[in-house]
């Protein structure tokens, strides 16, 4: 019986490699392709699955030559990958939900309280020999406890970061779907019955002190915070984004930062990454981390486990776990 062949484009850790090599013939390229590279590895037949990252770009020319029968992302999103090409193509797409819900709102707050507190620039003077002693205003920063935090999106990791938020002593508001809204009753809240507030995306947006993102990218989100919205937030607010780097106008948040619109910005995903936009990395009222919101052992395991079974699945003709569009093969 010939055996599934199963191309990883970035070796992952255990236990997918384990699995993989169980079940298929497994090709881990030990470079980032370039585009042109992987089109012509999609293309050319001699791969079933290709288990993709985040940074590989699946878009719908590559996916009209491709002669695969399923792409595992080793990721929960899949904004790389065009879906309604995919699914036109019949070729499955999966990924790896609901893994990484804890790590992302530790993020989160580690943002929150980093760029509130200045934590970046207080180690840089510490390092660079600049501390001569405790002073009165040396290195003030933003109150956390007793601030409001703002919620844009209450799926799990918005609700996660609001758990860690409240018992921080902030006051929680939340907007569900923005820049749109949806009427939620206190049944859907569940534990945060009484505990957080709904307002409009604009209540949001002036009310926040510290405004933390976690829609997805869509065509509805992409720039959901402009320079129009950077304006009417406090100047004395803080940008947070866990979500995804387009969902910020990362040119417009440098000129509001460089300007004071708005006092600061904790960010661990960026528009185009891994580039910045020019400017922002010289900017000290930001802490930039690099997209480690689920960098933990234990969770990077588990998509490693997931993508894994997803690709199996897929190259044994199965319809995979965790299908992004499940229709693609009917």
């Amino acid at each position: 019986m010939t055996r599934s062949r199963i191309l990883v484009t970035t070796p992952i850790p255990e236990p997918g490699p384990s699995l993989l090599d169980g079940a298929a013939e497994v090709t881990v390229l030990e470079e980032p392709p370039t585009y042109e590279d992987l089109a012509a590895r999609c293309a050319s037949g001699e791969f079933d699955v290709v288990l993709t990252q985040l940074r590989d770009r699946i878009d719908a020319p590559l996916l009209a030559r491709a002669k695969v029968k399923g792409i595992s992302n080793f990721a929960v999103g899949y904004n790389n990958i065009d879906i309604a090409a995919a699914t036109g193509r019949g070729i499955m797409v999966g990924n790896t939900p609901g893994v990484l819900t804890d790590a992302t709102a530790d993020i989160a707050m580690l943002l929150i309280l980093g760029t509130g507190r200045r934590v970046i620039e207080a180690d840089r003077m510490v390092r660079e020999g600049r501390f001569h002693g405790w002073e009165p205003e040396l290195m003030l920063g933003a109150d956390v406890s007793g601030r409001t935090l703002g919620l844009a999106g209450f799926g799990r990791i918005a609700r996660a970061t609001a758990r860690r938020a409240l018992a921080f002593g902030m006051e929680v508001l939340f907007a569900p779907r923005p820049p749109a809204d949806r009427p939620v009753d206190e049944s859907e809240l569940g534990e945060f019955a009484g505990r957080v507030r709904k307002v409009s995306w604009d209540g949001l947006v002036a009310e926040s002190d510290y405004l933390s993102l976690h829609v997805p990218l869509t065509e509805g989100t992409r720039h959901l915070v402009d320079a129009d919205v950077l304006g009417r937030m406090k100047p004395s607010a803080i940008l947070i984004n866990t979500a995804r780097g387009p969902v910020v106008d990362e040119a417009a948040l440098v000129r509001a930062l460089r300007s004071g619109t708005i006092a600061g910005a904790g960010l661990d995903v960026f528009e185009d990454e891994p580039r910045l936009a020019p400017g922002l990395a010289d900017l000290p009222n930001t802490v930039l981390l690099p997209h480690i919101g689920s960098a933990t052992v234990s969770v990077r395991a588990e998509m490693s486990r997931l993508s894994a079974l997803n690709a199996i699945a897929m190259a044994e003709g199965r319809t995979p776990d965790h299908p992004v569009n499940p229709e693609a093969w009917s």
